[in-house]
């Protein structure tokens, strides 16, 4: 196993999710293509699946099993300080995991608000502007509404977050009612994010 293969199961792992190459970028710095990636698509590990113009990968469960077992595994050779280092807090993992009787499915789910966060990011291009929420309702179409509205409750709470009702409700859409998160009561449509939150 290449160690951008590695990386890649890894990633998929953690994040619990399907995840676009751009994905696979903005969280490990790695993509899956060529020959890595049929390789993998080949072992059973992962499924690739071209949605649009997005080539979007998933871990099956045999590539978690594959993961699962690589807890115990050594230390890849030439693998550097990092690579040792990882193979150390698997180890951890791995002993904990055996303590507590738990799975490794039950350790990494998907991390909603953060998914949340960095489509507002791209959709502002880093700037602290106001969007619809509709729109990044309609940009995750993957997270299942209730998961998503938990989310958007739990950002609301957080310094620098603003989830806002739309002041001249007469501009809101169909999509804007549907999408609104209510929060103490009151449906609201649009978010913001300070710059570095």
């Amino acid at each position: 196993m290449s160690p951008r293969e590695l990386a890649v199961l890894l990633t998929l792992l953690a994040e619990a999710r399907e995840l676009t190459n751009a994905e696979l970028f903005s969280v490990a710095g790695v993509t899956l293509d060529g020959a890595p990636r049929r390789r993998l698509n080949d072992m059973g590990l992962v499924v690739s699946e071209k949605v649009g113009r997005a080539l979007v990968h998933e871990l099956t469960e045999e590539g978690v099993q594959w993961c699962a077992r690589e807890l115990t595994g050594p230390r890849p050779a030439k693998s550097g300080s990092f690579g040792g280092a990882l193979y150390a807090v698997l180890a951890g993992l791995h002993r904990h995991l055996d303590d507590s009787g738990r799975q490794l499915t039950d350790i990494f789910q998907p991390d909603v608000p953060g998914q949340i966060l960095r489509k507002y990011a791209e959709l502002t291009k880093g700037k602290p502007d106001q969007i619809r929420i509709a729109d990044l309702r309609n940009d995750l179409p993957h997270i299942p509404p209730e998961d998503f509205t938990r989310a958007m409750t739990a950002l609301a709470d957080r310094d620098g977050v603003h989830v806002r009702a739309e002041a001249d409700r007469k501009t809101l859409t169909e999509d804007d009612h549907a999408a609104a998160v209510v929060l103490g009561g009151t449906a609201r449509h649009l978010l913001t994010v300070e710059a570095g939150r």
